[in-house]
């Protein structure tokens, strides 16, 4: 299978629009004009993934006070992203793409190496898409502890 093609500071972020935890649609052009951060995780309610999602949540004030709005997109279906969000007390839109067409197009599913095997599945991706709707950071296969600290870190936040 040809790797999947990743996107690269500068170029045009994919539009989408998808599903969150309550089923109503959010695009990414609901963000023109404000810089978003759009992080695409595996599985709701993992420990990597709660542990992500909780700094993000947590650092949620001064992302926003920076004029970041931050999005998170996985596979799981919406009512699995309620319960997610529920339960962690998320405040930011989680979305669903179950059919992994959005993580395709920005390059965060395909082939990943897992526990030494290579496999299919999501890859662990954070973007920062400016005013103008350009991608002005593209990380792949990020950790989830700790990361969201060092992005902070990376944009002086």
């Amino acid at each position: 299978m040809p790797p999947t093609p990743r996107l690269a500071v500068g170029d045009k972020a994919p539009a989408f629009s998808l599903p969150d935890a309550d089923g109503n649609t959010v695009s990414l052009s609901d963000f023109a004009g404000r810089k978003v951060v759009v992080y695409f995780y595996p599985a709701a309610s993992t420990p990597g993934c709660t542990k992500q999602a909780c700094d993000f949540r947590d650092s949620l004030a001064e992302l926003n006070e920076a004029g970041l709005d931050v999005v998170g997109i996985s596979p799981d279906k919406p009512a699995k992203l309620a319960k997610f969000r529920d339960a962690e007390g998320l405040t930011f839109p989680l979305l669903s793409d179950p059919d992994r067409e959005v993580l395709t197009q920005w390059g965060a599913f395909g082939e990943k190496t897992m526990y030494g095997k290579t496999v299919q599945g999501v890859i662990r991706s954070t973007f920062v898409v400016d005013e103008n709707g350009d991608v002005e950071v593209a990380q792949y296969n990020v950790k989830a502890t700790g990361h969201v600290a060092k992005l902070r870190r990376e944009l002086a936040v």
